[in-house]
């Protein structure tokens, strides 16, 4: 059965591919036992939309493959460190575990605009039943911001 890292390189060649495709650097993936639902990047400057973060984009499109809104029995793997926003709909979609690579001080350092709240604190502040695993491959996550630093007429927010 493949482990985590190998969830995560799904999500990292996700952000990767958003990244060609001139998007902000984060890729998500969302896994049922040992098959991919779906992998999705951030698509906010194509969708001028600014929730089309990657794991709502995963949820979005989860949800229509599957034909529900409840993803129970589903895990999500995300090259950082769900927001605030992100992690409510985790929750919301009831997926049982977030795994995530980069934190949320690791986007901040890199430019974004980030709350800094983390998916700890949302789990027990708002009483949410998630499981959340941070840290995995994280150096290989977080060195994606710095190869989209590096690249010329890049986009943040």
């Amino acid at each position: 059965m493949p482990d985590d890292n190998h969830w995560m390189h799904v999500a990292i060649d996700a952000c990767l591919a958003g990244v060609a495709a001139g998007q902000t650097p984060f890729g998500a993936a969302i896994v049922r036992g040992d098959e991919l639902v779906v992998a999705a990047h951030n698509v906010v400057w194509e969708t001028t939309d600014v929730t089309a973060h990657a794991e709502v984009n995963a949820i979005r499109l989860a949800c229509r493959k599957l034909g529900t809104i409840d993803l129970s029995g589903c895990r999500i793997y995300s090259t950082t460190e769900p927001c605030p926003m992100c992690f409510a709909a985790c929750h919301w979609a009831r997926l049982g575990r977030i795994v995530y690579g980069a934190s949320i001080a690791d986007a901040a350092a890199a430019g974004f605009h980030e709350l800094t709240i983390s998916n700890e604190q949302m789990r027990r502040l708002g009483g949410s039943g998630v499981e959340v695993v941070g840290g995995v491959l994280r150096e290989e996550c977080a060195g994606i911001f710095e190869q989209w630093k590096n690249l010329p007429g890049r986009k943040a927010y």
